[in-house]
């Protein structure tokens, strides 16, 4: 019999990645989400796939009760990937609650609902955040958690948090915190891919949609940071070699191959490209210009970060492979795709 886990934010852009790889390794999959940043129209991508249409119920998180209902429909259910979150540094600062509502009493919620339903390990969706402006890189998981930057940053920590004093109190459950850098690109077969709902709040599809002609500039934020262009530096990671993590992630704590209740991970690529870079990357892969204009930093922004990720590749067994080049021509592909739709 397949072994069943839920997913919430699974109509999102890494959580129907995550779908996807884990139908392709076996799973039963439930989803459930509130669509606030997703379309269901991403099943149908998922099934173009897969092959399987997940199970998927309309719901926000905060809903205990409902969640408990539906984890009474489905006592199978033996983990849960937690992507439900807000997730845009910049909207973070403007509207702080929101986002402590959203990412904190979410998690809480799951938290209190797992022993109730015998469930044996949550994944949980982190961020690179955590470690605010590193004073040492690569980043490895022992470097320091340092004050936040943004709202964003901090339920991030506060998540981490709560995970880890819930666990130390003896709860009967395993997590494995997956520290994300830069997630970009879209599926290979252009089904499914990251579909904001209106003015991008990431980097790639505003960029995408730039060179489409939807929008008419792209804004870089700061060209005076002490990095070899000005521009901000990041781990970008190709968003399907990011799901494969969550796959392994689930294995380990289902099969139990690992002693320790609480794992971490840092998820990233072990190089720093920057936001130019990363430009003329596209520009290169695609042969389309992108139009930009250099403009004041942005509140929030660190300047530079990126993963050391000896830890996963050793330990989960799980390596970065696509290149940034590839992975930008994925989201390309995938915006093209877009079009031939009408969306947008």
């Amino acid at each position: 019999m397949k072994q069943k886990i839920l997913v919430t934010g699974g109509t999102g852009y890494i959580g129907s990645h995550t779908v996807v790889e884990l139908q392709n390794a076996g799973y039963d999959v439930v989803i459930v989400d509130n669509l606030s940043n997703s379309n269901s129209d991403v099943l149908d991508g998922i099934e173009k796939i897969s092959g399987i249409r997940p199970d998927f119920k309309k719901m926000d998180c905060n809903d205990k009760e409902g969640l408990r209902v539906l984890l009474q429909k489905h006592p199978d259910i033996k983990g849960i990937i937690h992507f439900a979150a807000s997730k845009a540094v910049g909207e973070s600062v403007h509207k702080p609650l929101l986002y402590y509502r959203n990412n904190i009493v979410t998690l809480i919620n799951l938290l209190e609902l797992m022993p109730e339903a015998d469930i044996e390990g949550i994944v949980f969706s982190s961020s690179c955040t955590v470690y605010g402006q590193p004073d040492i890189l690569p980043v490895t998981e022992d470097a320091p958690v340092k004050p936040a930057l943004s709202p964003y940053g901090n339920t991030k920590q506060i998540n981490e948090e709560i995970i880890r004093d819930t666990i130390y109190a003896g709860a009967p459950f395993k997590s494995i915190v997956l520290r994300y850098f830069n997630p970009i690109g879209a599926h290979p077969s252009g089904e499914i891919g990251e579909l904001p709902n209106g003015v991008p709040q990431n980097l790639v599809p505003f960029l995408t949609q730039t060179a489409m002609g939807i929008r008419k500039e792209l804004s870089v934020f700061g060209d005076d940071y002490n990095t070899p262009d000005g521009s901000c530096m990041r781990d970008y990671i190709n968003v399907v070699d990011l799901a494969k993590a969550h796959v392994i992630a689930m294995n380990r704590m289902l099969q139990n191959k690992s002693k320790e209740k609480l794992e971490i991970f840092n998820l990233g690529t072990g190089r720093g490209v920057s936001v130019l870079e990363l430009i003329t990357a596209f520009e290169k892969g695609t042969g389309v210009k992108v139009p930009h204009k250099i403009v004041g930093r942005r509140e929030g922004d660190i300047e530079k970060v990126w993963a050391n990720p000896e830890h996963a590749n050793k330990v989960l067994g799980w390596t970065a492979k696509e290149s940034v080049e590839n992975t930008l021509i994925s989201a390309w592909n995938w915006q093209k795709k877009l079009r031939e739709k009408g969306i947008q």
